[in-house]
C-alpha cells in the first residue's frame, strides 16, 4: 500500500505460511517468503515437504517429516506464547494427507489466540496443464483432506479453475460458471486464480467476495515460469491485510504478479527472479484493467 507523505505506515503483523520448500527457486515457501519480508512482514515458515526444485524441472528427492514428527511441532506451535502476534495464516502445498488434520488445529489455534488473523487456504492439488495432460498432481487422498479439512476453515481460498472445479465438482469453462462454483465453494473470499478471461490471450484472476466480485486482466505471457499461484495468494493476503478493499488489493497482487513474469521471461529466466526484479513485489509499475462481475445470472 503506497504510504501518504507524513503518515507512519503500521507495523505489519507476523504471518504463518505453511507450505513446500524447494532449494532452488522460487516457487511455494521460498518465494512467498521472501516477498512477505521484503514488503514487511516477519514469516513464520513451516515446510510440508523439501524439495530439490520444482517437479517440472526435473526428479528429485522428496523429504516429508513423519506425521508423528509433524504434528509435534504443530503442537509445539500451538502452545507458543507468542501465537497471538501472528496476524495471517496462509497455507499450500502439503507433503501428505495427514498434515492437514494437523493444521488445521493449528489455524484454530492462532485463531484462538488472535479472531482477526484471516486464514488463506491455497489448495494446491492441481490444474489443467500438469505434465500428465492435466489433473490432480498429488495424492487423491491429500486433495480430499484439503478440501475437507482445511477449506471450510479458510477466510479466503485462492484455487486455480481446475482446483475450483475439482473441489465444488463443477464444470469450469466459462466466467459465469466460475463465479457460481465460487459462491457454492461458501466462503468469504474465493480468488480464482487463470479464471476464464473475456479478453483473447488474457489470463484473468476473479475474486468472489461479500461485496460482490471482480475480476482483473492482464495479457498472457508465453512459458510462464512455475511460482505464480503462490505469489498471488501471498501479495493478495498482504493486500488485504493492509486495508485495501477488494477491487484494489486484486488489481495490486496481479500487477506485481504479471510484471514478475514479464521481466523474469525477458531476461530468458526458468524461475520467476524475486532477487533481481524484487521492486515488482513491493510495487509495479504494470497496468491491470479490472471491471465489476454481474453475478444475476451466475445465481440463476
Amino acid at each position: 500500500m503506497m504510504q501518504q507523505p507524513g503518515v507512519a505506515e503500521p507495523p505489519r503483523k507476523p504471518l504463518l505460511v505453511i507450505t513446500s520448500q524447494v532449494v532452488r527457486g522460487g516457487i511455494s515457501g521460498r518465494g512467498l517468503t521472501f516477498s512477505l519480508e521484503r514488503i514487511g512482514h516477519d514469516v513464520w515458515f513451516l515446510p510440508t515437504i523439501v524439495l530439490p526444485w520444482h517437479p517440472g524441472h526435473g526428479k528429485g528427492t522428496r523429504i516429508v517429516a513423519s506425521s508423528t514428527d509433524f504434528a509435534a511441532i504443530i503442537g509445539d506451535l500451538t502452545t507458543s506464547p507468542k501465537l497471538g502476534e501472528v496476524g495471517g495464516i496462509l497455507t499450500g502445498y502439503l507433503g501428505n494427507a495427514d498434515q492437514a488434520a494437523a493444521i488445521a488445529t493449528l489455524v484454530k489455534a492462532v485463531k484462538a489466540a488472535n479472531p482477526d488473523a484471516p486464514y488463506l487456504c491455497d489448495p494446491v492439488i492441481g490444474d489443467h496443464h500438469s505434465a500428465s495432460g492435466g489433473g490432480l498432481y498429488v495424492p487423491k487422498a491429500t486433495a480430499q483432506s484439503i478440501r475437507d479439512d482445511l477449506v471450510p476453515l479458510a477466510d479466503i481460498v485462492t484455487p486455480n479453475a481446475f482446483e475450483l472445479g475439482w473441489l465444488t465438482k463443477r464444470d469450469i469453462e466459462t466466467e459465469l460458471q466460475a463465479l457460481s462454483a465460487a459462491r457454492a465453494l461458501g466462503n468469504e473470499r474465493v480468488l480464482i486464480t487463470s479464471s476464464p478471461a473475456m479478453r483473447r490471450n488474457a489470463i484473468a484472476n476473479l475474486l468472489v467476495g461479500p461485496r460482490g466480485a471482480v475480476a482483473a486482466e492482464h495479457a498472457a505471457i508465453d512459458s510462464p515460469p512455475h511460482g505464480t499461484g503462490d505469489l498471488i495468494a501471498g501479495l493478495f493476503l498482504t493486500n488485504h491485510l493492509a486495508g485495501l478493499n477488494d477491487e484494489e488489493a486484486l488489481k495490486r497482487a496481479s500487477a506485481s504478479v504479471f510484471e514478475l513474469v514479464a521481466r523474469s521471461v525477458k531476461k530468458g529466466a526458468d524461475e520467476l527472479m524475486f532477487a533481481q526484479e524484487q521492486q515488482s513485489v513491493v510495487r509495479a509499475m504494470a497496468l491491470v484493467t479490472s471491471r465489476r462481475v454481474i453475478e444475476t445470472k451466475a445465481r440463476a
